[in-house]
């Protein structure tokens, strides 16, 4: 049931992921965005000054299907996660310092700075990684629901995937093994109509990913991904669905990136109008719309909890700079490659 209190925490969480990484490239207004042209290089902040080793993927504008889905998982449910997945971690629980800590590489990070932006690990909050492998993680997801359904727990697996990884092969393994063992696994594409910048409309034979669920007789949804209570009210009923033993969920949640591939440039809007549409139906501007519309928080609520959670962010900064970097002496050694 989505009480006040879980809709307000969902804006909470999605102002969270938007605005961790709108830090990590030192811009905050989309609508500025718009009129800069393509300026990655002044826009990346962290990442071009070499605070951030490696490459950074935002999701911006995808908030509403990463918040949606894991609003619907319990703690201990398993969630496996992309290349572009800081907010899969924060859906889950996942707290910003450790966060930062482990983009930045220090010590203090979830994967103690080994990890960076593709390979945060938190077990604790069922968060199994991200991969930088296109469509690793299914596999990873339906081998997690392998183990639950045999040791009897009534925890699920949700992979995250893009519309990229349904041309994989593992994707379609994945999917055969889960509905013929009908394991607890939720596979969440997040279609933002691009594969880096191949527009998914010359690579995709169907422009639903979600048909491809017909073949392996499991059902398949498509839902509007930037409405995060319209993704809620489709997973809760996939989740319930793999909690009673009925098998996997293909859900296909149509979404946008606002920002490139990687960084903070254009990247592959080529056409500002269709950006310029998809700014229109902000995932965050439509849950306010609707908190306001219910009376479930006022303008001036909603306004407290976005300062907040760039106060938060601000801490988050500050710590990860403050936090050392890992030694040799601390790093894991596989036996024989010592130095």
């Amino acid at each position: 049931m989505l009480t006040p209190e879980k809709l307000t925490e969902m804006l909470r969480l999605m102002r969270r992921i938007r605005h961790f990484e709108e830090r990590l490239t030192g811009m905050y207004d989309y609508t500025s965005y718009l009129k800069k042209g393509d300026t990655a290089g002044d826009m990346y902040d962290f990442a071009s000054k070499g605070i951030i080793p490696g490459a950074v993927h935002l999701s911006i504008g995808q908030e509403g299907a990463q918040v949606g889905m894991c609003a619907a998982l319990d703690r201990d449910d398993y969630v496996t996660s992309t290349h572009r997945g800081h907010g899969h971690c924060i859906a889950k629980g996942a707290e910003l310092k450790p966060m930062m800590a482990e983009l930045m590489g220090r010590r203090d990070g979830y994967s103690r700075g080994c990890g960076g932006s593709m390979h945060i690990f938190a077990p604790e909050l069922g968060l199994l990684g991200g991969n930088g492998i296109i469509c690793a993680q299914l596999p990873l997801a339906t081998g997690a629901a392998f183990s639950a359904k045999y040791r009897g727990t009534p925890q699920v697996a949700v992979a995250f995937f893009s519309e990229g990884a349904s041309n994989e092969g593992t994707f379609h393994e994945a999917l055969n093994l889960a509905a013929l063992w009908k394991l607890p696994v939720i596979f969440l594409c997040e279609n933002n109509l691009y594969a880096a910048t191949t527009p998914a409309e010359i690579a995709l034979a169907s422009p639903d990913v979600a048909g491809h669920a017909a073949g392996y007789g499991i059902p398949g949804e498509i839902v509007d991904g930037q409405d995060v209570l319209a993704v809620y009210a489709v997973a809760e009923k996939a989740v319930a669905r793999a909690r009673a033993g009925a098998g996997p969920t293909l859900i296909e949640c149509k979404t946008y990136r606002f920002t490139s591939h990687a960084g903070a440039g254009k990247g592959q809007h080529n056409n500002p109008a269709e950006l310029a549409e998809w700014i229109k139906r902000d995932p965050i501007t439509l849950l306010e719309e609707h908190l306001r519309a219910d009376g479930i928080m006022t303008a001036a609520e909603q306004e407290a909890l976005k300062q907040q959670v760039l106060a938060d962010v601000e801490e988050a900064v500050v710590f990860a700079k403050q936090s050392p970097f890992p030694s040799f002496a601390e790093l894991p050694v596989i036996p024989g490659t010592e130095l």
